[in-house]
């Protein structure tokens, strides 16, 4: 996996963290389009939706939108529901994988200006 660096470490430079950044902004991406793909095919496997009604669906559960077509299985209802939970946790955690270096990078700037001050006294 991709390394932070350590507490004794110094910050590394802009440019290097911008990398890191659009790094995890691609992990991000990546899991955003494979919960895409669960819910095209579950939208398409017990719904029998066409690949674009499939794609509008899960892209307005995703987007917190919710559903656009009405729902005509009883397997496709407990899939639209467990789909829409699945989805919620799934924004929640890519939104946690973006920001983890931008967390990262203010934690450890705070705790080296911290060392740097007590170094001082």
């Amino acid at each position: 996996m991709l390394k932070f660096e350590k507490r004794n470490e110094k910050l590394i430079p802009r440019s290097k963290f911008f990398l890191r950044l659009v790094k995890y902004f691609f992990i991000a991406l990546g899991i955003i389009a494979i919960s895409l793909l669960i819910g095209i095919f579950g939208y398409k496997q017990f719904e029998g939706m066409s690949l674009v009604d499939a794609f509008l669906n899960s892209a307005m559960l995703m987007g917190g939108m919710g559903q656009i077509d009405t729902l005509h299985t009883e397997v496709g209802k407990v899939f639209a529901g467990a789909y829409a939970l699945y989805c919620g946790f799934v924004v929640i955690i890519s939104i946690g994988v973006f920001l983890v270096p931008i967390f990262h990078r203010f934690l450890h700037h705070f705790h080296l200006e911290g060392e740097f001050k007590k170094n001082e006294s």
